[in-house]
């Protein structure tokens, strides 16, 4: 850790215990975090790692989602997890055409976080250092009205954004059809600015290929242009991370 940021995490750990918790079980990385995606003000970083804490053990008790609490969700068989991009990320897709608007929006809440701690303990080598992102692909080929879901999209980027800081490298969205360019900006707005950097929606050929080369086509599907096969999340074998 550099020292510069030492004086930050030594005071944003007092301010954390002045809310009444503790940041005992957490190393500097995980806290880092907090502090790039509140540009280093202890303050904020400090109120959003507490309620960060308070959502975990409100959504989460277990300290995982167990899959027989999102039997809905995995049945449609619409979450992959691939291999590790060339950057070491898990690549994680999403495949829209499958998806349907939740009528158990606290199952689907729960979802998200099932498929987001088990694409981040994909990337734990050993032990968790705090500092592991993922890579995000959402395809929209053969979507139609029905698949059309602003709300949990809405739900799945402001989770990322306001409980697993730092945890998105990149996202590509590929096969956007025209009529989802009009839902897509009224989602952007409900997306924080360092967020929306973070993501590239894939228009053409060069643009393809371009994604294709930065992930490595040994974890893009043969699908989409690279070599790997698709791998449905419950499939993938991971141990859980706790808390």
């Amino acid at each position: 850790m550099e020292e510069s940021h030492e004086l930050e995490l030594t005071q944003m750990r007092k301010l954390v215990e002045k809310h009444g918790f503790s940041t005992e079980k957490y190393g500097d990385t995980t806290l880092m975090r907090f502090l790039i995606a509140r540009s280093m003000d202890t303050d904020k970083a400090s109120k959003m790692f507490v309620q960060w804490l308070k959502w975990r053990s409100s959504l989460v008790p277990n300290g995982f989602i167990a899959e027989s609490e999102v039997p809905d969700q995995l049945e449609a068989r619409k979450i992959f997890l691939q291999g590790f991009a060339k950057t070491g990320y898990p690549v994680m897709i999403v495949q829209a055409c499958k998806h349907y608007p939740p009528k158990d929006m606290l199952q689907f809440k729960k979802f998200v976080v099932y498929l987001l701690d088990k694409t981040i303990a994909s990337a734990v080598k050993g032990r968790e250092i705090g500092n592991e992102k993922l890579i995000g692909i959402l395809d929209f080929q053969n979507i139609t009205y029905k698949n059309v879901d602003a709300r949990g999209l809405i739900t799945g980027f402001q989770f990322l954004q306001a409980y697993f800081p730092e945890r998105l490298a990149k996202c590509y969205i590929l096969n956007m059809p025209r009529f989802f360019v009009s839902v897509w900006r009224m989602v952007s707005c409900f997306i924080e600015k360092a967020t929306l950097e973070k993501i590239v929606i894939v228009t053409n050929e060069d643009e393809k290929k371009t994604f294709i080369e930065e992930i490595g086509e040994e974890a893009v599907p043969v699908e989409y242009g690279g070599k790997a096969n698709l791998r449905a999340i419950q499939d993938a074998e991971v141990p859980p991370l706790e808390g």
